[in-house]
């Protein structure tokens, strides 16, 4: 998505918009928590519905300024596809950390909790570091694919993608380092303990790079779509 904002309101942009992600997450995971009466799948319902609602909008709002990319794992596979200069997506990465960080304090906050906390729900093992893999990779094949052919259904199809990956992934989809890192600050539902932190951070990062050069393949030779004959399709 180009974009002729300064560097400086880009990268307000994603740090905006990554903030709001993870008080989404955050804030939806502590709501649904206190209303779900023990209930673990109402509980997660009432975080995923939130998270894929919120996606769809900040992309929307925040697209046109920075790209919306909220994730440092699409930062990263945009600068090695170079739709965004490396100097620019390391100042993303950062943005994106800060925000998600300041996020957390913000949904601490709206529900007077302590705002300084560390997490202490467990979350390892080989099973949930693959589906830290396949959530991440299923996330960039989504961005590239759809941006490649229908780029306007973009915010859906990745409000979309997380609201289904919450179910199918035993990790319930974090996908983003940024994300993660915040959510190891909170010890609510959202929670990860910060000793687990890393080794989902990998399998993100992993499964983004690898997502890239499948897509890339895929891709190859294709022309991107044009309206009416997408249009056409439909009808």
């Amino acid at each position: 998505m180009t974009t002729s904002s300064s560097i400086g309101q880009r990268v307000a942009g994603e740090a905006l918009g990554t903030g709001f992600l993870v008080a989404t997450v955050v804030g939806s995971g502590i709501m649904a928590e206190r209303l779900a009466g023990g209930n673990v799948a109402i509980a997660l319902l009432g975080n995923t519905i939130p998270t894929g609602a919120i996606l769809v909008v900040l992309i929307l709002a925040l697209g046109p300024i920075s790209g919306a990319h909220f994730n440092p794992a699409v930062s990263l596979v945009m600068g090695l596809t170079r739709a965004l200069s490396w100097r620019d997506a390391w100042i993303y990465v950062l943005a994106q950390v800060v925000g998600g960080c300041l996020g957390t304090l913000a949904a601490h906050g709206m529900f007077d909790l302590p705002l300084f906390q560390l997490a202490g729900k467990l979350r390892t093992g080989p099973a949930q570091w693959f589906a830290e893999f396949v959530a991440t990779f299923g996330l960039l094949m989504t961005i590239l694919s759809v941006a490649r052919f229908r780029i306007e259904a973009v915010p859906v199809a990745v409000g979309l993608y997380i609201t289904a990956a919450y179910w199918f992934t035993a990790s319930t989809s974090f996908a983003n380092p940024a994300v993660t890192i915040a959510r190891a600050l909170t010890d609510t539902f959202a929670g990860i303990a910060p000793n687990h932190v890393l080794p989902f951070i990998v399998a993100q990062l992993a499964g983004a790079l690898v997502g890239m050069v499948v897509i890339h393949w895929l891709l190859t030779g294709r022309a991107a779509a044009r309206p009416e004959a997408t249009l056409a399709h439909e009808r």
